[in-house]
């Protein structure tokens, strides 16, 4: 059967086609990616979808949605939009529906994707484990975490907020950074500095131990010159993200008794190539005693285009069997 497929992020809703059967999802269409901040709401964005897909779209919705998935009352993490539950049938059109965290999606995605669409990055070149626990994490707008846990050729996910764990400075440059977040956070979260919006304060505090006077940018100005190394303060805070990912993901995989890791995420993609040379290795197994145990762990990046679409898509399959 067909469904409408959603990945609903903090600045981007994406739709696609999905053919669904037997649990498991068989095809994905080409995706269409609209702003939030263009939108008024979910259903108003699908509308948008519906019209560009000729005005007809199936009764069958898989949404991933980038808020813990509480009552019936939905406020997203990262943008004004807020989902009811119990009105998708009336406001969508979708008499047979799944809505789910969107790293729950993702963890549907790494439960049924091939080996092929990983890369590895770190520890052992060995495929995912086929028994017990994966962790799922992955930098954007926000920091996103969940488990797979197989069994038996059988997978569970479990949708987690991970990502708002407090954060862990390892040197005097995070002791930084953490002081310096704090003057505008009591708590400082993981999620503050491992996540797309979290590059200022990073280049902001290098900044500032330079010397150097700095005007204020936004993330993605500071992203576009740290990839193209335009500017060397926002390269090194690239390195320094990377540093803080390869930490957070290494005590995500301890908390969760992982036996594997996957990187999700379209920054994660992003960055591929600076993970690869950034220390994320070191600072993913630099967990004291545990550090043999952490090397033995292999820790994958997800490469698929649309793995949020792929595991709404998933999650429908598995939970109506479709």
């Amino acid at each position: 059967m067909q469904v409408v497929s959603v990945d609903i992020g903090g600045t981007h809703a994406r739709f696609a086609i999905a053919e669904v059967e037997g649990g498991h999802v068989v095809s994905l269409g080409e995706p269409t990616t609209l702003k939030t901040a263009e939108h008024a709401s979910l259903q108003t964005a699908y509308e948008a979808f519906r019209e560009r897909m000729g005005g007809t779209l199936p009764n069958a919705a898989a949404i991933g949605v980038a808020s813990p998935i509480t009552g019936d009352v939905i406020r997203m993490t990262n943008n004004p939009w807020v989902i009811r539950p119990s009105l998708i049938p009336e406001r969508l059109g979708a008499d047979t529906w799944t809505i789910i965290n969107d790293f729950g999606a993702i963890g549907h995605a790494v439960g049924q994707l091939p080996e092929a669409d990983f890369e590895h990055l770190c520890g052992p070149d060995i495929p995912l484990p086929a028994q017990g626990v994966t962790t799922v994490c992955g930098p954007g707008t926000g920091l996103g975490v969940a488990q797979v846990y197989k069994q038996d050729g059988q997978y569970r996910v479990l949708p987690t907020e991970g990502g708002h764990m407090d954060y862990a400075p390892l040197d005097g440059i995070e002791d930084a950074l953490l002081k310096r977040l704090r003057k505008t956070y009591t708590r400082v979260s993981a999620e503050r500095i491992v996540a797309g919006p979290g590059i200022v304060a990073i280049y902001e505090t290098l900044a500032e131990m330079e010397g150097r006077a700095y005007v204020h940018k936004d993330d993605k100005a500071i992203w576009t010159e740290a990839l193209e190394g335009t500017d060397s303060i926002a390269l090194a805070a690239l390195d320094r993200f990377c540093l803080a990912l390869g930490a957070v993901a290494g005590d995500l995989a301890l908390a969760h008794g992982a036996k594997g890791v996957v990187i999700a995420g379209g920054l994660g993609l992003r960055i591929k190539d600076k993970l690869l040379r950034s220390g994320f290795d070191q600072r993913f197994v630099a967990k004291g005693r545990f550090q043999s145990l952490m090397s033995g762990l292999p820790v994958k990046l997800i490469t698929h285009p649309q793995p949020g679409l792929f595991g709404a898509a998933a999650a429908f399959a598995q939970e109506h069997q479709s």
